[in-house]
């Protein structure tokens, strides 16, 4: 099958979803799919380069308004391509516009990553047209029933949503060294150990769990790096916790999983619709760490499930975040009976399933597309 992937951006860029991207286009690729993925590049220069038998164009850049990056030559790309199945990552509407005049005549599946949350104005200009896309696609991909049901924009296309949660390479997470993590763990400093990781963005909320920190009875380790990192590291000095918590920076793949195995929980205080999911929640599931995260009304409290694998808190309230992380951290047998309740419900969130599960859809799409009805 020849598949085409569009998005703003692609490895070693990071983020969860071109993570994503990069594990759906080199799975496919590795059973045997013919896998493009057409994105932008970080300057005005086209590259094209094969990553694990995945041939990727990035088309030169020419500007970035709104976190959206825009080239001119994308759209050339993407016509020039012939796949079998076009698979649109959402939100990226150069992308989307692009695809627009070929919906009727090539098929094309849309993974509704996220509502478009903090532009707000573009929004209101870009809304018919985007509604029109989600309209004429093939087959929308949502990530979990609690986004499918709480989105406003998916109430409207509801018809032809399907539900299809992330999926990740597990093993990395599941066969880390005892000795490298407790050599980490010594590294780290004595007590008990909370873990966050991710880009350090607006809708993180880490600003609440820096505010909660000042309640906990343990270090905080800070994996990661982005917009917000300077902001953050001033306040962790004006709250006197330059002691407490550790901004470790960005950590190599390789490295990452025995940060998650030296820890005593995650926490992911998201504040914002635009954690949609939290795939890192999941890197936790797979080490057996127990889970604190925040009720969005979006995928996080189906990732981690509260009472199971965790314990789900309000969003933006520092106080309550502060009382489960003590609760946690203060009782071993807790964190033991939600270690067993991450690591069975890991067991939900495979690459395998997830891959197995996407390429069925594909199937279905070009099945659907060559009956006399949908022609």
């Amino acid at each position: 099958m020849r598949i085409l992937h569009v998005y703003k951006a692609y490895y070693p860029v990071l983020g969860g979803i071109e993570n994503h991207i990069r594990l759906l286009a080199e799975g496919q690729a590795a059973a045997g799919h013919d896998v493009t993925v057409l994105v932008t590049a970080p300057g005005m220069r086209t590259r094209v380069e094969v990553r694990r038998g995945v041939r990727v164009i990035k088309a030169g850049r020419v500007a970035e308004v709104a976190s959206t990056p825009l080239s001119l030559s994308l759209p050339i790309h993407l016509l020039r391509q012939r796949p079998e199945i076009t698979h649109l990552h959402f939100p990226y509407p150069p992308g989307e516009l692009a695809q627009a005049p070929l919906l009727g005549a090539r098929a094309t599946v849309l993974s509704y990553h996220s509502d478009v949350v903090r532009q707000k104005r573009l929004l209101k200009l870009y809304r018919p047209l985007m509604m029109g896309i989600l309209r004429r696609v093939d087959r929308i991909l949502v990530s979990s029933p609690a986004y499918l049901a709480s989105s406003a924009t998916l109430s409207h296309v509801r018809d032809r949503c399907t539900v299809l949660p992330y999926g990740i390479a597990q093993d990395p997470f599941r066969q880390v060294s005892p000795e490298a993590a407790q050599e980490l763990r010594r590294a780290l400093g004595p007590g008990p150990l909370v873990l966050f990781v991710g880009v350090l963005r607006y809708y993180k909320g880490l600003h609440y769990l820096l505010e909660a920190m000042q309640h906990v009875p343990a270090r905080l380790v800070i994996v990661g790096e982005g917009p917000e990192g300077a902001a953050l590291r001033e306040q962790t000095e004006a709250l006197g916790l330059t002691g407490q918590v550790t901004f470790a920076g960005r950590i190599e793949d390789e490295a990452l999983p025995v940060y998650y195995r030296a820890a005593d929980v995650f926490c992911l205080p998201a504040s914002e619709r635009s954690e949609a999911f939290g795939l890192v929640q999941v890197e936790a599931l797979c080490s057996g760490l127990p889970i604190v995260s925040t009720e969005l009304g979006t995928g996080t409290s189906y990732v981690n499930q509260d009472g199971v694998s965790g314990l789900v808190v309000p969003a933006r309230d520092a106080q309550a975040l502060a009382g489960a992380l003590r609760h946690l951290v203060g009782d071993a047998e807790l964190r033991q009976r939600l270690a067993a309740g991450a690591l069975q419900r890991a067991q939900a969130f495979t690459a395998e399933r997830m891959l197995h599960d996407i390429e069925d859809v594909y199937a279905q799409v070009l099945r659907g597309r060559a009956t006399p009805e949908a022609r």
